[in-house]
This record gives structure tokens, C-alpha cells and sequence, in this order.
């Protein structure tokens, strides 16, 4: 370029972290099915289960005690090239009755009240046998109850299935899949997602009587005391790298939401877990943060 002008040369490694990670195109879905487990040390073959429904819409939840594993797997495939799976008929005649135990409770909308599953003492079954298991202890199927919902919502359907302890394998009780079936024959496994979460200031709980009546008199001192204290908030969304903007992308194939959208563009290697980033998607659109912006002024 001549003399007295400056050239800016870049090795290989600052080339290859100026490429931008792909960014996943993502479609939003309306899930109308929500299941909990409330209290899973409780949790056993012997003693039951307590499941807590969260649906939009009139449901049925149906548990299977002891559902074959293969038969359920082929279940998901018939669903996909055979018929779709909207009615716990549907199932059972996919499962080839291939369980030891059927359990149904109707679920009214936004009903939230505990169920309680359990197997009769006449079954006598008090493991599923060593590892590997030809049987899942639980599979929790919630449907639509109103056929006519089953032509509004894209999932018509969700399988859970649930690992509770027993005698021979004591892994603590939780939701091992979670399968959401849609109406046009695909299904989706449903994975939890990784939030940063930084404790940035102490809970009132973790504070002695002493500290918190000199808290409370200080603020009586100054007019702010009101009747109860407010609960400062225990976990902070915000961005890891900047500490400044709120947490919108997650990252794949790790699922670590982590970034906001000013930091997304500089990562190719998670700043969590340092894998590398093959896919990204934001949480919610520029869009939709301007209006929940707008809703909190």
C-alpha cells in the first residue's frame, strides 16, 4: 500500500473467531400440557407417586405402571407412519396392552390439584428388575379431553417418562423424557434448558432476627418501612460476560441460555461449558422485548 499507511495483519485463530455461529430458525408452539413432580423424595414403587397436572385445557392424565420400553418406542414410530396418538386408546392399542397397571384422572383446565398414583398391593411388584430394564416403572400420557381442541393446538399429546425408585435401583425419582406429539405425526423430545443463575444479594431468610429487625428500624427511621419487607430477588438474568444485558440466547448443542444479544455475536465456544456453538436461538424476538419493556414502564 505504499509507506505510512497502516496494514493490520490477522493470524488464523482471529479469523476463525470472527465467524458467525449459525443462528437456528425457531418456531413458537403453544404447549398445552404441564407435569410436575411435587415432592420426589416421597417418591417410591411401594409407596406412589404424587404428579401435579398444569394443562390449558380439559385433559386426561393417564399413568402406566410397568410399560414395556420397547413397546413404548414403537408406540412414538406408529405415531409418526401409522396413526396418531390423541386418545390413551390410541396408545394402549400401540402398546399391545404391554403394561401392568392403568391409573386415569380427568383434569379440568388450569386444575393444579396433586394426583396420587399408585400400584394395588395385590400386584405384589416391588422392583423392575437390574439394569437394563425391559420395563419403565411409570409412563404419565396426558390428551386433550375436547375433540375439538385437538384441532386448535399443533401438540395433541405428551408422554412422560418417569423413573421412581425401588428396592433394586434407588436413582432418585424424576422425569427421565418428555415426548410432545403433534397432530401432523412428527414428535419432539422435550429438553430442559440451562439458565445462568448468580445469587446476587442474600435472602431475608438467610438473615438472623438481629439483622433483620435493625434492617427494618433503619428503614422505619427513614419513612420507607412498609408492612412486609419486600423479598429482594435470589437469582439475577443477566448476561455472564457483560453483567449488563438480560439473558436471551441459547446455545447448542449445550442448551446453556447465557447471552444477551450484544455478547451472542462474539462466542463461538459457550463462555459456560466451552463447547463449541454449532446452533443458536434467541429466547424471544427484538419485538417481543420492546413490548414486555414497554408493559413493565
Amino acid at each position: 500500500f505504499g509507506l505510512g499507511v497502516p496494514v493490520i495483519l490477522r493470524n488464523s485463530e482471529e479469523t476463525e473467531s470472527s465467524t458467525r455461529v449459525l443462528k437456528k430458525r425457531m418456531r413458537q408452539v403453544k404447549n398445552p400440557f404441564g407435569l410436575e413432580i411435587p415432592h420426589p423424595a416421597t417418591a417410591s414403587v411401594t409407596k406412589g407417586i404424587t404428579l401435579t397436572p398444569d394443562c390449558l385445557e380439559d385433559c386426561l392424565l393417564t399413568c402406566y405402571w410397568g410399560c414395556s420400553v420397547q413397546k413404548l418406542h414403537e408406540a412414538l414410530q406408529k405415531h409418526v407412519y401409522c396413526f396418531r396418538i390423541k386418545t390413551p386408546q390410541a396408545l394402549e392399542d400401540a402398546l399391545y396392552s404391554e403394561y401392568l397397571y392403568r391409573q386415569q384422572y380427568f383434569i379440568t383446565k388450569n386444575d393444579k390439584e396433586k394426583k396420587y398414583c399408585r400400584l394395588p398391593e395385590d400386584a405384589q411388584v416391588v422392583d423392575f428388575g437390574p439394569v437394563p430394564r425391559s420395563r419403565y416403572p411409570l409412563v404419565a400420557l396426558l390428551t386433550l379431553a375436547d375433540e375439538e381442541d385437538r384441532e386448535i393446538y399443533d401438540i395433541i399429546s405428551m408422554v412422560a417418562v418417569i423413573h421412581i425408585p425401588d428396592e433394586s435401583y434407588r436413582l432418585p425419582c424424576r422425569i427421565l423424557y418428555q415426548y410432545l406429539l403433534l397432530a401432523q405425526g412428527q414428535y419432539h423430545d422435550l429438553k430442559q434448558l440451562f439458565m445462568s443463575a448468580n445469587s446476587t444479594a442474600p435472602s431475608s431468610s438467610d438473615m438472623s432476627p438481629d439483622e433483620r429487625s435493625t434492617d427494618r428500624s433503619l428503614l422505619e427511621k427513614a419513612g420507607l418501612a412498609e408492612d412486609e419487607p419486600e423479598l429482594p430477588e435470589e437469582n439475577s438474568k443477566d448476561c455472564v460476560v457483560c453483567q449488563n444485558g438480560t439473558v436471551n440466547w441459547v446455545l447448542l448443542p449445550c442448551r446453556h441460555a447465557c447471552l444477551c444479544d450484544g455478547c451472542i455475536r462474539y462466542f463461538q465456544q459457550c463462555p459456560m461449558c466451552r463447547q463449541f456453538v454449532q446452533e443458536s436461538f434467541p429466547l424471544c424476538s427484538k419485538k417481543e422485548q420492546d413490548e414486555d419493556e414497554s408493559t413493565r414502564i
